[in-house]
């Protein structure tokens, strides 16, 4: 199970990365981030701030809606996330 946010890096870019690198703040982005939020999100992980992040992403890749299963792609061939009960409230 996923946590409310989730970032995906590729094994091969981690791997890539030297020692000290990996012990820090990784020096790359992600290649699928998941974030899910609900109205009643609050503090300073609430919706505006995530809505800000978002933003940020957006302007960079794409944006998915309602989607039934989420596949990350070639990336991670092996991920599907199952969305319609979260859409179904």
């Amino acid at each position: 199970m996923l946590s409310p946010d989730a970032s995906l890096v590729r094994l091969d870019r981690w791997q890539a990365l030297t020692p000290e690198e990996r012990r820090g703040f990784a020096p790359l982005c992600p290649d699928l981030v998941v974030e899910l939020a609900s109205p009643s999100d609050e503090g300073p992980r609430g919706l505006s701030t995530l809505r800000q992040k978002m933003a940020a992403y957006q302007a960079n890749a794409r944006r998915l809606e309602r989607i039934a299963v989420l596949e990350a792609g070639p990336e991670f061939p092996a991920l599907q996330l199952q969305l319609a009960e979260i859409w179904a409230g």
